[in-house]
């Protein structure tokens, strides 16, 4: 396994030294970082390839920071909190997260989820890229261009998008959903990826209110339009 870079945030030191090892174990090099401010220097600095991410941080709390670098860039980011109401769930995904670890967790589930993360990051067995309509993906550049603009898209609604694209009018369910852009189980937080539709319609949608792309299956799932 080829060694990545992971920042790890969390203002309890136990809980940073406990993660730190388990992904040192999986060949990682770790970066660590207790507040907020120096989470963000930490990252404009070294650049580390996945973000693990308290929500509850002494200076910028953790939506601030999500909110913040999804700004700056697509990295994955996994948010650790332990809120469990799935309002506050939202919220991180809605602000950009990838992903969302509950309080208490086991580090193993939490290594296994930052695999399954970089197995998916190269998504992508198949053609280097995709044109379908005004779409066109490169996979090695992970690039997203709508009608020759350029998109700026998560990592989750980047392999959304091109699960869509690689099969239109095909009725995707939620658990089908899931695993192209997770691959493995969400918690059963099947609302989650309502929220990652909704926040890639605000990109692509001329009127997200009323998707021309990415159309509603009711009681099936999602679609893109082969129109």
């Amino acid at each position: 396994m080829s060694s990545r870079k992971i920042l790890v945030v969390d203002d309890d030191a136990k809980t940073v030294a406990l993660v730190k090892m388990y992904l040192e174990r999986d060949g990682h090099s770790v970066l660590t970082a207790y507040d907020g401010l120096t989470a963000l220097r930490t990252f404009r600095e070294q650049q580390p390839h996945l973000v693990l991410l308290d929500v509850m941080l002494p200076g910028l709390d953790g939506v601030e920071i999500c909110r913040t670098l999804r700004a700056e860039s697509d990295v994955p980011i996994i948010m650790l909190t332990a809120r469990t109401r799935d309002e506050d769930k939202m919220t991180g995904l809605d602000t950009g997260a990838d992903d969302y670890v509950t309080k208490p967790f086991s580090p193993g589930e939490l290594a296994a989820r930052v695999r399954a993360v970089f197995r998916r990051l190269p998504a992508d067995r198949g053609p280097a890229e995709i044109r379908y309509g005004g779409f066109y993906l490169n996979f090695p550049k992970r690039e997203v261009l709508l009608n020759e603009k350029k998109l700026s898209l998560t990592s989750v609604e980047f392999k959304i998008l091109a699960a869509f694209l690689r099969e239109p009018g095909r009725v995707f369910d939620r658990v089908e959903i899931i695993d192209k852009a997770f691959g493995y189980d969400f918690e059963s937080f099947d609302r989650a990826i309502d929220v990652h539709i909704h926040n890639l319609r605000r990109k692509i949608e001329p009127d997200p209110k009323h998707p021309r792309y990415i159309k509603t299956v009711y009681g099936a799932g999602y679609k893109l339009s082969e129109e």
